[in-house]
């Protein structure tokens, strides 16, 4: 059974780094990475990322995550179900109520293309502007390096990159502790370099027979040099020497009505457009406690409104 990275043993220990308690419950066909969250008011939630994940309908082991949730007082389980036949399954091992979340916590859609095939047959499956991009930053002499060095240039990155889209990025603290505590093996920081300068970076995972893209950053000053293609060109290639059949460029929204992610989704499509994306049923519910789930639900109705 392959397990998402989100899943594995390697994330567990980054979250119980950054402050959060995390539990595992496992068998020969169920695996289950639980992280615990804490909220005002309504106290604690499990939350199980890319999971669970197991063969059939596990009745015990399901009833075992419901105990142990409920044994530590949380209010409910949210979870990412990998299909419909999963979500369907759960639902028809436990009694408890099971309602959509308020929020996908993961992207519904993932973009993962195939990188088994030659190198000349991955850049011919591109749009000709992402190639002529690459190879424009080819030319504007772009160097890409990897290393935990460039840290700092990298949480740089990140705030310009968050003024520029009106998002609140994840705590410098955060970024430190996954540097920090996951593999170097595992996870890659790169960085585009121009005149001797960072202007653009990436996180990367590898991770069994995938390549993971997780946090991109780029320099507003830089943005006609195309450092981002030829990071993700670099990856790709990274990744192809390691035997990696898959690379994931993580979410995207092709619905043409949600424009907060149309330029990320364009520029993911431009490396490969034929590919259609991975699409997920979203977050679930499994109720626990029915007041606190529903005073939370409440909670996130006046947050919206305010």
């Amino acid at each position: 059974m392959q397990k998402e990275f989100l899943q594995s043993d390697e994330w567990r220990k980054f979250q119980e780094a950054f402050g959060r308690r995390t539990f595992s419950i496992s068998s020969k066909n169920f695996s289950a990475s639980i992280i615990e969250h804490n909220l005002p008011i309504v106290g604690k939630y499990f939350y199980i990322p890319k999971g669970p994940i197991f063969k059939g309908e596990d009745k015990e082991k399901i009833n075992e995550l419901i105990e142990l949730a409920r044994s530590n007082s949380t209010g409910w389980i949210r979870f990412d179900p990998a299909d419909e036949k999963m979500l369907k399954a759960i639902k028809n091992i436990t009694d408890l109520k099971i309602v959509k979340a308020p929020h996908d916590v993961q992207p519904k859609q993932l973009f993962v293309i195939d990188i088994s095939v030659p190198e000349e047959e991955i850049l011919a499956k591109m749009k000709s502007k992402t190639r002529y991009n690459i190879r424009l930053a080819e030319k504007k002499d772009i160097k890409i390096k990897t290393g935990k060095e460039y840290l700092e240039d990298f949480l740089r990155l990140t705030k310009v990159m968050a003024r520029r889209q009106g998002i609140i990025p994840h705590p410098d603290e955060y970024y430190r502790k996954m540097l920090e505590i996951i593999p170097e093996n595992i996870l890659k920081l790169y960085v585009a370099e121009y005149e001797n300068k960072i202007i653009a970076a990436n996180l990367m995972v590898f991770y069994g027979d995938t390549a993971i893209y997780l946090h991109g950053a780029s320099d507003d000053e830089y943005r006609n040099m195309m450092a981002p293609h030829l990071l993700q060109w670099q990856a790709i290639w990274d990744a192809k020497k390691a035997g990696c059949r898959y690379y994931d460029f993580g979410g995207i929204r092709t619905d043409e009505q949600n424009n907060t992610w149309a330029g990320i989704t364009r520029f993911k499509l431009g490396f490969s457009p034929e590919t259609k994306p991975t699409e997920f049923p979203g977050s679930y519910d499994i109720i626990i406690n029915s007041r606190k789930y529903w005073l939370y639900r409440f909670m996130q109705k006046i947050k919206a409104i305010f």
